[in-house]
């Protein structure tokens, strides 16, 4: 496996190997030393399946109280995911990495906990798998909004076509009036 840090440092995208034959492929997606060795030593105590259609957008989701560092890749299709850093004394408090996530890559990604996350579904249909390192809390769950102007998320969402949005997603906070994380 490969770690490599993205504009934010802290977000690893992991490129695993793939062994190929007549029979189909392998690949590991999780070696404990390895997670360590690249700084990752963090328990996952909850794993995630979503399925997203085309022109879906979901986030940018977090969670005050229980930060969930998350694991993420897809299984079926290809995104386009985006981590905001919500980490006050961070020095990228503020700033956004996207990357490409695909089955054809097999690529992952490593966020760790005290970012906003969200991912736009760029083929029919997206299935997106990722191990979370604490549970999901209803209570302190809380969406920033998707399109802030002062986050310039530059989606690659086509001219003239609106994001397919969830409630809450579409009335999401803006960076300046959402709770961030003082302690992380």
């Amino acid at each position: 496996m490969k770690f490599l840090p993205l504009s934010i440092p802290d977000v690893l995208c992991i490129e695993t190997q793939v062994i190929r034959d007549e029979r189909g492929s392998f690949n590991e997606i999780f070696k404990s030393e390895e997670f360590s060795a690249a700084g990752i030593q963090e328990n996952f105590v909850q794993e995630n399946l979503s399925l997203s259609h085309r022109g879906v957008l979901r986030g940018l989701h977090y969670q005050i109280g229980h930060p969930q560092g998350k694991l993420i890749r897809v299984l079926h299709g290809e995104t386009f995911d985006v981590n905001v850093d919500l980490r006050r004394r961070s020095p990228t408090f503020g700033k956004w990495v996207g990357i490409h996530l695909s089955e054809r890559k097999r690529n992952m990604l490593w966020v760790p906990p005290g970012f906003a996350h969200g991912f736009y579904a760029l083929t029919e249909p997206v299935e997106l798998m990722y191990a979370v390192t604490d549970v999901f809390d209803p209570q302190g769950e809380r969406t920033l909004l998707w399109n802030d102007p002062d986050l310039c998320i530059r989606w690659p969402i086509p001219g003239g076509i609106n994001p397919i949005l969830s409630h809450k997603d579409l009335h999401g906070k803006l960076l300046a009036e959402a709770e961030t994380y003082d302690d992380l």
